[in-house]
């Protein structure tokens, strides 16, 4: 029966997340595969190939002899055949540790479909940690709210994943208001806080809508981009994106109150641009620092997205998909 399905359904909906949940979740995680990367042969230095060389032993390239190479990957044959001194370049195995970051604060707690910005990022979060513990990754991560923050240390444990998990339902469960306060932790702050976490040849994937992303904070992905692999999941709302009511609409922003006209097809599409100018601003950035981006609504299949751009079977990721 479909209702015994644990793979029916699985896509989070309201404004909070529940642990059972979070949970089943681990059931859409089983056939992701956060990378391309190939199986390392030797477990004693890592369990995944990365593009750092060195002495390992996948067979790369053969290369000039540069001063400083180890004589002993010197290639003889290409040598004695070319007469100039030539060496062998190895892929060298190292672990890559996952690191899943996750904004819970206030601007997070709206949403106008089937569940709030911060349940969806809470979901693509959950989905990403239970596919790298089924890859054998070590998982790690970092939950942050408007005022506070906190780190997982990066472990191969169900551990892991569930300390993560506990942290995401707690940061979840004091949103109150969209309306964010005058001290809530920038997103510059907590980028510069995770150069101090990431380790260098770590994953990062950072599950946010980004609405704070500013010259600081391109600087500081600049800076984590150098050393670690770099991914955006920019959560959104459709009413975020586009604006249309039959009836007139009243907003506020806990201090002033104002009333969105009905069907006013200008304002609607002044709304409309405001949206895809800043989304393009922040593909624009993410283009210039070589970060891939992926765009989640709150209407989203976001089970079946992460399938397609994830899935074992899938060809290629699609990355600035809006």
């Amino acid at each position: 029966m479909i209702a015994n399905n644990p793979l029916h359904n699985l896509n989070l909906r309201g404004a909070y997340c529940e642990l059972a949940d979070l949970l089943r979740l681990r059931f859409a995680a089983q056939d992701l595969k956060l990378s391309a990367r190939r199986p390392a042969r030797s477990l004693l230095t890592g369990g995944e190939r990365t593009r750092m060389r060195g002495r390992g032993i996948d067979f790369e390239e053969v290369r000039l002899y540069q001063p400083g190479d180890d004589i002993r990957t010197i290639d003889w044959r290409v040598t004695a055949r070319t007469q100039v001194p030539h060496t062998k370049v190895f892929h060298e195995e190292r672990e890559r540790p996952l690191l899943i970051i996750a904004d819970q604060r206030a601007t997070m707690f709206f949403g106008s479909r089937l569940c709030f910005k911060s349940v969806t990022a809470a979901s693509i979060a959950t989905t990403l940690a239970w596919a790298a513990l089924h890859n054998s990754d070590r998982v790690g991560g970092l939950v942050f709210g408007d005022t506070a923050q906190h780190d997982i240390r990066p472990r191969r444990s169900k551990h892991a994943v569930l300390e993560l998990l506990q942290h995401l339902i707690s940061f979840n469960r004091q949103l109150t208001t969209p309306v964010a306060s005058a001290s809530t932790l920038s997103l510059a702050e907590i980028l510069t806080d995770l150069r101090r976490i990431a380790k260098p040849g770590s994953a990062l994937f950072i599950c946010s809508d980004f609405h704070d992303f500013d010259d600081a904070c391109e600087q500081q992905l600049f800076e984590l981009s150098r050393h670690t692999e770099v991914t955006l999941m920019h959560v959104f709302d459709p009413l975020e994106r586009q604006l249309s009511s039959n009836v007139a609409l009243t907003i506020s922003n806990g201090q002033q109150r104002c009333v969105l006209p009905a069907n006013d097809r200008a304002f609607q599409q002044a709304w409309q641009a405001n949206y895809e100018q800043r989304l393009a601003e922040l593909v624009k950035r993410c283009k210039r620092l070589q970060v891939p981006m992926l765009s989640y609504s709150t209407a989203d299949d976001i089970q079946g997205l992460l399938r397609e751009s994830y899935s074992a079977l899938a060809p290629k990721k699609k990355h600035h998909r809006n």
